[in-house]
């Protein structure tokens, strides 16, 4: 499958690297192909193809998007709404305001009863947005190993073979997926970011996962 991940930041070249060494075709999309990092990452990740944003989005069959959240709507447009008709898009996003955590507690700048994934759902309506991989740090997005077991990551969407594609990319990527349901949920997997981001900024330690227990 050819993956399109818009976005060069940290969990941008994570993810894409990551899904190179699973055996994915990837373009990492950016707004300036030439710039120095992105060269130097694509060194490490033999296979990846790096582009703009709008060919990033044109190359993949599934989509990931992954940029600072206040500038979404402008990658978008950037990319070509077009680019996005009838593919999976996975949202990693998290709604971060422009301001400094309180007591270790993320700002937002969405209110309770919404949600960043269902704007971006609204902002390309023929795109199959998916919620996921928002809820831990880059540093253990691929391939993370506890002695607790598998851990979850939980996604939620509005097309059920959106979600199971979504799936098998969380699955390969070392995950345990959680289907929460309609993108309204990411009304509360979105603050999830918030909750792991406590003990990172008032004990530097970024080391943690969540998981789902059942019996």
């Amino acid at each position: 499958m050819k993956v399109g991940v818009l976005g060069s930041g940290t969990v941008g070249k994570t993810l894409a690297a990551g899904l190179v060494r699973h055996g994915y075709e990837v373009m990492l999309g950016t707004r300036e192909p030439v710039q120095e990092d992105v060269a130097a990452w694509a060194k490490t990740a033999p296979g990846a193809k790096t582009g703009t944003f709008r060919e990033a989005a044109n190359f993949g069959e599934l989509l990931i998007l992954s940029v600072l959240a206040r500038a979404v709507e402008d990658v978008i447009r950037l990319a070509g709404t077009e680019n996005f008709r009838g593919k999976v898009l996975i949202d990693t996003n998290n709604p971060i305001a422009d301001a400094p955590p309180v007591d270790g507690v993320l700002q937002y700048f969405t209110g309770p009863n919404e949600s960043l994934g269902e704007k971006i759902q609204s902002l390309v309506p023929e795109a199959k947005v998916v919620k996921a991989f928002n809820s831990v740090g880059a540093g253990r997005m691929v391939d993370p190993h506890f002695e607790q077991g598998t851990p979850t990551m939980f996604i939620c969407g509005n097309d059920a073979k959106a979600k199971n594609q979504a799936s098998e990319i969380v699955r390969r990527l070392g995950w345990e997926p959680y289907d929460c349901g309609s993108l309204v949920a990411a009304r509360a997997l979105e603050p999830l970011c918030m909750l792991w981001c406590i003990p990172h900024f008032t004990k530097n330690e970024s080391n943690h996962a969540f998981k789902l227990l059942t019996r």
